[in-house]
């Protein structure tokens, strides 16, 4: 019995140290960035109705500093929403609509003799922004598109020697249109793999289809511009993406995110794979999909929720697989179910 008693205290000293561990566990204090997205959501809420994982992805995009390819048919909001998504920073903002004539000098900028001087300046293109939209990317030829590989991968553009860097932050949001072919040119796989995401928005509910008329009522002539305010500047941005990149990720999770993307390289139903690309696109993105949720660490249904938008278009079906109907996302939910989930 006196040895029972003795030993009380010390249990109950280890339960408070047990205790201490774990208010201590959260290391990054993460309320003021949750707080910053749910103003974000708020903000687009009062013009997209519906879209929440279009939205979610975009600023995971943007925490992870990832660039987004938005793949839907016409009319789904898709354009509008990167737009008011952009107006939600305190940053400069461009939108380019590619088209089959379109230059990479009307993209990146070129040279201009001046005259005065008799010298050669460079003029910026429509590049040199913080957020830009391209419109449409599949409309623009091969040496156009490629004309944007070294500033979405380094954020830099070189023209005659010389270095332009890009002001951060920098994001890349591209749109496509799936169903129309005529006059338009595939994607390199390289440039695919610039893309942190791949978004396929929607049609929305009939629910959401009547909010959405009776939203567009109500507003009269107000554009939906004007009804967006700012929330992030770009410091706080910057402080947050920092923020992010601290998320804790343990070793048996990045062993998981490894497992899925060789396996893709493997498959019997894949003729391309990911890349180490992929594998990098995974990590950041879940540490984001953590951080929005207030976790300093990473489950493995963080890396669930990102596997899908990172893959979806960096690998390539066989061609029998594809005669057959069957779709990436099969095959990323047969491999998802083959890998065992740390515990």
């Amino acid at each position: 019995m006196e040895n029972e008693q003795q030993h009380i205290p010390d249990n109950s000293s280890i339960s408070t140290t047990e205790e201490q561990q774990i208010n201590f566990e959260n290391r990054i204090d993460l309320s003021e960035l949750q707080q910053a997205v749910t103003q974000l959501k708020s903000e687009l809420s009062k013009v997209i109705i519906g879209q929440q994982e279009f939205i979610e992805l975009l600023i995971v995009s943007l925490l992870a500093n990832g660039h987004v390819l938005i793949e839907g048919v016409p009319g789904i909001a898709k354009t509008i929403t990167a737009k008011l998504f952009a107006k939600t920073l305190q940053t400069d903002f461009s939108r380019i609509q590619f088209t089959p004539d379109l230059m990479p000098s009307d993209v990146l900028g070129t040279s201009i003799l001046n005259m005065k001087s008799s010298e050669f300046e460079f003029k910026k293109g429509p590049i040199f922004s913080n957020m830009v939209l391209i419109d449409e990317i599949n409309r623009a030829p091969a040496k156009t598109q490629a004309a944007l590989f070294e500033v979405m991968e380094e954020r830099q553009i070189t023209i005659d020697g010389i270095r332009y860097p890009m002001q951060p932050p920098f994001m890349v949001l591209a749109t496509q249109n799936p169903v129309e072919q005529e006059g338009t040119y595939a994607l390199p796989e390289a440039q695919l793999d610039r893309f942190l995401f791949k978004i396929n928005v929607k049609y929305p509910s009939q629910e959401e289809e009547i909010t959405i008329l009776k939203t567009h009522h109500e507003r009269k002539l107000v554009s939906a511009q004007e009804l967006i305010n700012t929330v992030l500047s770009p410091e706080k941005l910057l402080e947050y993406k920092n923020k992010t990149q601290e998320v804790l990720i343990e070793e048996k999770i990045l062993a998981y995110i490894a497992e899925i993307v060789v396996k893709t390289r493997t498959h019997s139903h894949l003729y391309l794979g990911g890349s180490p690309r992929a594998s990098l696109s995974i990590m950041n993105a879940s540490k984001a999909f953590a951080a929005i949720q207030g976790r300093d660490f990473v489950t493995p249904e963080d890396i669930k929720k990102a596997v899908f938008p990172v893959l979806r278009h960096r690998i390539i079906l066989s061609p029998e697989r594809e005669m057959e109907g069957m779709t990436t996302e099969n095959v990323i939910d047969m491999i998802l179910q083959s890998v065992e989930i740390p515990r």
